[in-house]
């Protein structure tokens, strides 16, 4: 049988054995040989208790404890039937008897009493209380614990696995120090058992002594008095081990070595603090009449020691004990200021009374924040940065805001206790006005017990975090290309290389630096283009990049490539309705093209544009209100400067040209046409 399949019947064995050892009577040999093995049990149990890094590396200790609590009571029995029957319990208890006794009963009984309230009133008591305020402020400190996890994993200093691993730490840890705060009860329990054990030997003994044995008084006393002594003895020192060890758990506050080595970190880092404690030692000499040799040793070790470490030792760093200064740099030096400055790409800030979102009952904003940038990704083709969320005093109640590199670029409210109804008929119930951030439509703030009622009105009803993550989902979608930084098309880079090493190999840094690449990219997400199809773009813009390395024209080539795409986004049921340039603006439009630091213009005039625009914010708007999503189409040489020219009148319509038109748009409808100041419907 190996050592696995053997400790997994020691313990229940022994537990069996135990309780087999108060109802039947041991013998004076086997007695001893059992107290030996528990005062070496409780030796090695506080060595471990010294050497554990953390509490959770010595988790079994709240069962080991009870145990061992079991197994000394277990002795205390046999040997109390030992001793009252045949007035010998074995060498080990009569060698422990007239150790303390030493020739003298009443000093063997001070000696003992000492103990007992060294043993209950000092380390019993105080291991129990550092236990019970130990789980009390575990539990309290949970929710605070888990809500740090969940913020390090939604902007990503962690992953989902690490994650369940802290999680599953800090359940543990409350599961220890709730046990913990039970065994002490046991310890305490123990040391009142073993006064009352200790008594009632003394007595019983004198009395069987006396009566039976018909022994003297002075005889049964001496007697018995040893006995009593020798056996509570053997039971106090290791009850006293345990109890220290419990202490010594309990009390950790470091996790970065033994507790040897950290003392002695600590403690030697304080070089000031060794040679005044030195130095005082050394005046003690001088007070008449006291010993000067002791001192002169323990003073002269402490300067000797403090003259052996490093003299910067008093500006150190506390070694172990404190993680903050020994992990993290100190508040005002260039290291912490640099970490302040660092801006986050993306950032949810939400008011005080909205932190339930995030660490309350129910909160499921990260986990929506979770599936949303995967949702992303999916969409977009880039992995949207970690999102921290953080709480902001300085926005109004009920409030959020979103900012992209530090900027604020959206707002929003979604009060406490509310869900957001939208539709007709709301008069009659009451709430906040308020409107849907993305879309504009107009909407109501109700409290939870009216959502079944807007429901029964025909209204849509979405719930805060609903309408929180809608929001940050548009607005990653509108700044994608500011998101999309150096470090992240590098990463793209290297995840493509180890799936399609040629194509990434053929284009850069052979043709493109990553910079261009990177350009290249930014364009096409601030038209809403999916670069999810990454090896069709570095395709596309290696055989660009060979003719021609002008910005304008590496766009256009990636846009072809991903035409079907471009093309598949923009469909209406199978149709792809489009608003189209009258020819005769078409040709203007070509001839006033002009080359330009920023790429290719459009220069026709500002008369021509300003009703260039005017028709087309006409027909886009009265195709939004028929429920249409038009594209407007042009030829190919035009598109790119026309697009700039739309959205510089922040009009939100997208531009093709009429080679990006894919196959798979079977039926292309024409709803409108665009003539130099005439809107011809269709």
């Amino acid at each position: 049988m190996n050592l696995k399949k053997l400790s997994q019947f020691a313990v229940p064995v022994g537990v069996v054995a135990i309780i087999l050892m108060m109802v039947v009577p041991v013998p004076s040999a086997v007695l001893d040989f059992l107290i030996a093995l528990n005062i070496t049990t409780a030796l090695l149990i506080v060595l471990v208790s010294m050497y554990v890094r953390r509490p959770l590396d010595f988790s079994s200790f709240p069962s080991l404890l009870l145990v061992c609590t079991l197994f000394r009571l277990a002795l205390n029995i046999s040997a109390t039937r030992n001793v009252l029957s045949h007035g010998y319990a074995g060498k080990v208890i009569d060698a422990f008897g007239h150790i303390v006794i030493s020739g003298s009963l009443i000093i063997g009984l001070v000696i003992f009493a000492i103990l007992l309230v060294i043993q209950f009133v000092v380390i019993t008591n105080g291991a129990g209380r550092v236990a019970e305020v130990g789980a009390r402020f575990t539990l309290d400190a949970m929710p605070g614990k888990q809500m740090a996890i969940d913020a390090d994993l939604n902007s990503g200093q962690i992953d989902d696995q690490e994650a369940r691993r802290r999680r599953a730490e800090v359940t543990a840890e409350a599961d220890f120090y709730g046990s913990m705060d039970g065994a002490s009860k046991f310890v305490k329990g123990d040391a009142i058992a073993a006064i009352i054990i200790t008594v009632v030997n003394l007595i019983g003994g004198i009395a069987i002594g006396i009566l039976q044995n018909h022994l003297s008084v002075t005889e049964a006393l001496n007697k018995y008095s040893l006995l009593s002594v020798g056996d509570g003895l053997v039971s106090q020192i290791p009850a006293l081990l345990l109890s220290v060890s419990t202490g010594l758990v309990v009390t950790r506050a470091s996790d970065s070595g033994d507790l040897g080595t950290v003392v002695a970190a600590q403690l030697g880092s304080q070089r000031r603090a060794l040679q005044i404690a030195g130095g005082a030692a050394l005046s003690l000499c001088l007070v008449p009449g006291l010993p000067k040799l002791p001192f002169l040793a323990v003073g002269g070790g402490l300067l000797f020691i403090a003259q052996r470490l490093h003299p910067k030792a008093d500006r150190a760093q506390p070694a172990a004990g404190v993680a903050v200064a020994a992990n993290g740099p100190a508040p005002d030096s260039p290291e912490a200021i640099l970490n302040d400055l660092a801006v986050d790409p993306l950032e949810l800030a939400l008011s005080a009374d909205m932190v339930s979102l995030v660490d309350g009952s129910g909160a499921d904003l990260l986990d929506r924040v979770r599936a949303l940038r995967r949702k992303l990704a999916l969409e977009l083709g880039v992995v949207m940065p970690p999102v921290r969320t953080r709480d902001n005093l300085d926005l109004p109640s009920s409030t959020y805001a979103i900012l992209v590199n530090g900027v604020e670029v959206a707002r929003g409210q979604a009060p406490s206790a509310t869900v957001l109804a939208i539709g007709d008929g709301l008069e009659n119930l009451p709430g906040r006005e308020g409107r849907e951030p993305v879309f504009g439509l107009q909407g109501k703030w109700i409290g939870l017990e009216l959502r079944s009622q807007a429901e029964l009105l025909g209204a849509t009803v979405v719930d805060r975090s609903s309408v929180i993550i809608t929001h940050l989902s548009e607005t990653v979608r509108t700044h994608a290309s500011r998101l999309l930084g150096r470090e992240e098309v590098s990463a793209l880079t290297r995840a493509l290389k180890q799936s399609h090493p040629v194509v990434v190999e053929d284009l850069t840094p052979a043709l493109l630096s990553l910079g261009e690449v990177q350009r290249v990219l930014h364009a096409l997400l601030e038209e809403n283009v999916s670069i999810r199809d990454l090896v069709r773009v570095f395709e596309a813009l290696s055989v660009a990049a060979k003719t021609s390395t002008d910005p304008d024209r590496l766009v256009e080539a990636a846009r072809l490539a991903l035409a079907p795409s471009i093309t598949a986004a923009q469909l209406q049921d199978g149709k792809l309705q489009v608003l189209t340039l009258d020819p005769r603006l078409q040709q203007s439009l070509l001839e006033s093209a002009r080359p330009s630091e920023n790429g290719i213009q459009l220069l026709p005039g500002p008369e021509l544009v300003e009703a260039l625009i005017t028709s087309v914010a006409s027909q886009h708007q009265s195709a939004l209100d028929r429920g249409i999503r038009p594209v407007l189409v042009c030829a190919p040489q035009i598109r790119l400067p026309l697009r700039r020219l739309i959205a510089a009148s922040s009009l939100d319509l997208p531009v093709m040209s009429y080679n990006e038109i894919s196959s798979n748009a079977s039926v292309v409808d024409t709803v409108g046409v665009i003539s130099d100041g005439r809107t011809l419907a269709v």
